[in-house]
């Protein structure tokens, strides 16, 4: 069997968790089947890896425009493959482009869902009304669509109600044990302007509006003073969101102490020494199909105080190995908050019950690891992947 994953994320040029997870995913694919790699950017060195420019005419396009050109090109180049399998929109219209062009079977990995992200029509502008036709023809077209969550699968039916259920499969992300697992590391936490010898909770996350970063901002004004905030986040959506969190972080530190802002993107070895010091991690996001950042927090022993909503309750079981958040959100698609304040405070006494135990957090930090271990291990989720291959080059 060779199969053709098409993704715009691959290393080194991984920006969030759908890059994450295609990375992992071919490494554990390959032990069993051939695999090409088909990715944006720049040139790899990977075996088996190609990698596309945007095309020179398409340099000063709209961004979904430019996406496309690209799509184009890795389906040209997909012919001799068995199957396809698309990571996100970005590359979903590769995918049904070589479904077309070959007569192949063509599989979606759904990641995330653009009607639920209206807040990128900010971002693409029209380029927004092109991603979501893109998504929709892929997946209503496509031969089998995975979803990383039940609570993705549930979204996706809700979105695209033409879709025969039947072809709908939950695969969730896994986590690499081996590369994230505890690292006890005073001397790099300390580098990175952290006291280890304090409380501290810790964000990891893009600057966007379903990562729940600003009210994070301002449930922190409600934390204990002698807690610290360390916040991983960079690569804003907008100038916008930008512009607001950069006010908030401004706000808080004009408060309080210990507001760490890291804009960087941190090697691992630099974040599993900044999670493991942690006292809890927190993930207040308002979209989250899964959630790879919950999993390598709790690989690396951090407790998880998340959202209840989208895939995190099947990630943190509450009480056990974090805590869940409540929230009542809006169902136009922005899963704002119905009422934002309510879920500020419950946020802030989440977060201040956690850090004011430790013995307990590390206990569900223990507790976290070993899920990691028994749930979303690698080789599990690869097996489970080619099933689904199989099935559908049966058909």
């Amino acid at each position: 069997m060779r199969v053709d994953l098409l993704t715009r994320e691959y290393p080194p040029e991984v920006y969030g968790g759908a890059g994450v997870h295609a990375a992992e995913l071919v490494r554990a694919l390959r032990a069993s089947i051939d695999v090409r790699v088909r990715c944006f950017g720049a040139p790899r060195d990977e075996a088996g890896t190609r990698a596309y420019a945007i095309p020179s005419d398409f340099d000063e396009a709209n961004p979904a425009l430019s996406t496309m050109a690209v799509d184009l090109l890795m389906a040209g180049d997909a012919a001799g493959a068995d199957l396809v399998h698309s990571h996100t929109w970005y590359a979903n219209f590769a995918g049904l482009t070589a479904k077309r062009l070959h007569g192949i079977p063509h599989v979606v990995t759904a990641h995330s869902l653009e009607p639920l992200r209206p807040w990128k029509a900010e971002q693409l502008g029209g380029g927004y009304r092109l991603s979501s036709w893109v998504e929709r023809t892929a997946f209503e077209d496509a031969d089998a669509v995975i979803a990383v969550s039940e609570g993705m699968r549930r979204d996706i039916l809700r979105a695209y109600p033409d879709l025969d259920p039947s072809k709908v499969d939950v695969v969730v992300n896994g986590i690499d044990l081996t590369d994230w697992a505890p690292s006890h590391d005073a001397d790099a936490v300390r580098a990175l302007g952290v006291d280890p010898e304090r409380p501290s909770i810790v964000f990891v996350g893009r600057i966007t509006r379903q990562k729940g970063l600003p009210y994070l901002l301002r449930a922190a004004r409600l934390l204990p003073p002698e807690v610290q905030l360390v916040l991983c986040a960079g690569a804003p959506d907008t100038d916008e969101i930008m512009a607001e969190v950069t006010a908030l972080v401004d706000g808080l530190r004009a408060e309080r102490e210990g507001v760490v802002w890291i804009d960087r993107h941190l090697p691992r070895h630099e974040l599993t020494a900044l999670l493991t010091a942690a006292t809890t991690f927190v993930c207040p996001s308002i979209y989250e199909p899964l959630g790879i950042v919950n999993l390598e927090a709790m690989a690396c022993g951090a407790p998880v105080v998340g959202t209840a909503t989208g895939g995190i309750p099947e990630v943190v079981d509450d009480g056990v190995t974090g805590v869940l958040v409540p929230i009542e959100q809006a169902d136009d698609g922005t899963g704002t908050p119905l009422d934002p304040e309510r879920f500020v405070r419950d946020l802030a006494e989440a977060l201040t019950r956690v850090v004011g135990d430790p013995a307990r957090a590390a206990e569900m930090g223990a507790a976290g690891r070993r899920r990691a271990e028994t749930h979303f291990a690698w080789d599990a989720i690869a097996a489970r992947t080619i099933e689904v291959y199989e099935r559908v080059l049966a058909r």
